[in-house]
Order: structure tokens, then sequence, then C-alpha cells
């Protein structure tokens, strides 16, 4: 990817890292420029395989980018929410119920969060292929930056992933990323998320909780990370452990469709958003992710030389949903249905026949 300086965007400045001595995950440190060679991939397999048995969650370093374009990125991602106004956001506003597609803005205080907080998160999420829709002004001199971002994302760090996955599997290297294809009817997308603090009165009604602890509804999750310690991940002796920020690592993570398309041998891991530490209180959280998902028609079953070594299938192959199916049904009921409370702080919701669980 060629680093840009022109036109010009404003530079964001981020927060400063959180000095409290937070109880941080420990997580793998993936380099990534290993898998040029196929001796680096055997590696990486088996770095990635462990990683998501134990943790869920890893670093990816050495992902292409130097942090001056990286950075620059950061800049490009601030635009959609410091330059453009209330009134043209709305103007581009997903039609989330309608579609089940986050494509375009999705406003502060569209989700209910828990005892009648909403949401102070907007994002601005932008189809792999730019083309799709019209833009926001103040956006569209960056979009063959963003489209070259995004291709750097899907063939130089999301497919080396999606090659190490099936070979920790062993399976045939291109498995995964045959399910992933960049001109394929599909919802893969680069999503900018900001993150608004909030009044002292929603913290203490929602229990200081900014995103319910989920898993995500796709295959890869690549998230640009940033100083403000918010993200957190339930490991498997039940707790909740901060992700810490590595300047110009990638934390990336599966989610439901690879669990389910390796009947459970992979993992996805559940995460949420929380305040930050007392000293970034204040702050907002500027994000840069690329959410990627299968093809629209893959079904999300066992694949075949896979069936019978997982814990098992979610469904037959009659019920099994399309990543189509699920990710309209996740994304049309987020923070809009309503949920009935288990054990615990456990809530669940019913998609499409899928039980979806979310914790507090």
């Amino acid at each position: 990817m060629t680093l840009e300086s022109t036109p010009y965007a404003p530079h964001y400045t981020p927060p400063p890292a959180s000095k409290e001595q937070l109880d941080y995950a420990d997580l793998a440190v993936i380099d990534l420029s290993k898998a040029a060679n196929e001796a680096g991939r055997v590696e990486i397999a088996q770095q990635i395989r462990e990683a998501l048995k134990t943790a869920g969650f890893f670093y990816v370093v050495n992902h292409g980018l130097s942090t001056a374009q990286t950075e620059r990125i950061f800049d490009i991602a601030d635009i959609p929410f410091s330059a453009v106004s209330e009134e043209e956001k709305r103007s581009y506003a997903a039609n989330i119920l309608a579609t089940g597609s986050y494509q375009g803005y999705k406003l502060r205080q569209y989700w209910h969060v828990h005892n009648g907080v909403r949401d102070e998160i907007e994002h601005y999420n932008i189809h792999r292929d730019m083309n799709q829709r019209e833009h926001p002004i103040a956006l569209r001199p960056y979009l063959s930056e963003l489209q070259a971002f995004t291709e750097h994302n899907h063939f130089n760090v999301l497919h080396p992933i999606l090659r190490c996955l099936a070979m920790g599997l062993d399976l045939p290297e291109e498995t995964f990323v045959e399910k992933h294809g960049f001109s394929s009817i599909g919802e893969t997308w680069l999503r900018f998320l900001k993150y608004h603090p909030r009044s002292e009165e929603d913290e203490q009604k929602s229990e200081k909780v900014w995103l319910k602890g989920h898993t995500d509804f796709g295959s890869i999750t690549l998230l640009y990370s940033q100083p403000v310690s918010a993200l957190q991940i339930f490991t498997q002796s039940g707790e909740w452990k901060w992700i810490k920020h590595i300047e110009n690592a990638l934390i990336v993570n599966i989610g439901d469709a690879i669990e389910w398309l390796t009947g459970g041998i992979y993992r996805a891991t559940i995460h949420r958003v929380r305040q930050p530490p007392d000293d970034q209180h204040g702050y907002a959280r500027l994000g840069v992710i690329y959410f990627a998902q299968t093809d629209d028609d893959v079904k999300l079953v066992p694949l075949p030389a896979l069936r019978g070594i997982g814990p098992g299938n979610h469904f037959t192959d009659e019920e099994a949903p399309t990543m189509e199916m699920h990710r309209k049904g996740r994304a049309m009921a987020y923070g809009q249905t309503q949920t009935t409370k288990k054990e615990g702080n456990v809530e669940e919701e019913v998609i499409n026949g899928i039980v979806v669980k979310h914790y507090n």
C-alpha cells in the first residue's frame, strides 16, 4: 500500500495510553511477515491454533503498514465524525432494520445497552467495494486511499490468516480463502467508529458497560490497536481481562462463522467494551476495524473434512443459516429486541432459530 500525504487530512492525535495497572490478557503476538513462505505459515498456523484454543484473541505485527501509514488511516477515520454535520450524517444513515446492513452510519443512541441507557457509539461502515453507495462529501477525496487500504487488509492480512487457520486444521491452504472472495456478494466492510464519553449517571445505570459481551457474527475481525483501554475478553476461567495497546499492531479474533465452519474446533471468544480506566475518562475512542465475513451464500455448517472432529454441529444441514441470513438477523436485532434474563449477567434472544447470548 502506497503512503499518501495528499489530499490533506487534519492530524488526529490519540489520547495517551493508560498508566493504570490493569489486568491484561496474555495474548500471542504473531509476526505476519513470516507468512511469505510455507515454513513460516506452518509456524504461524500452530501459533494461531494455540491462541484460539486459549485466549481466542491474538496480536498481529509486521502486517505491511508502517506506523505512519496507520496514523494516516486514523486521520481519515476521524473525518466522518468530526467533519460531517449531524444533518448530513442522518442523510447517510444505514437502514439497518429494513436491510440488515450497516453500510453507512450507525448513529448514536440507536442501540439500547442496559437499564434504559442507549449507546454513545457512532460508526461509518464502508463496503469493500467503495462504489456501492455514495459517501459524505468530506470523505470523498480519500476514497482511493481507503480502497487501497481495504484491498491491503483483504489480500495481505485476512487471506494469510485464513490460510494459516486452514493449515492448523490440516486442510488445503485455500479452504477459507475461497469463501472470502473480494468481488463476491457479501458484506465484508471497513468500519470507522467513535465511542463518546457518557454521563456518570448513564455509567452507573449501565454498570459501566459500553457494549455488552458478545461474539462477532462474521469470520475474522481485524482491529487496529489504539491507546484508549476499553476492550475486554471473557477468559476460559470466567474473568474479564483487558486488551493492552501495542503500537501499530492488529488485534484479531474469529467470529461465529469460523466457529460453525470448524464445528467448534476454533471458538469465537466473548468480548465487550466498557468504560476506560480513571486516567482515560473523558476521552473519545476512535477505532478502525476490518470486519470480514464469508460470501453471502456460504452455509455455516462444519466443513466435510471436520465433521465428527469438533465439539459438534450447531445445526443440521437443513436448519443451518447462510452467512447472509445470520448477518442480517444479528444486525437487525442487536440493541432493538427484547432479551430474556438468564442466570448471572447473561441475556438471551433467539434470532433465526439461533440463541444469541449477551454478557454484562
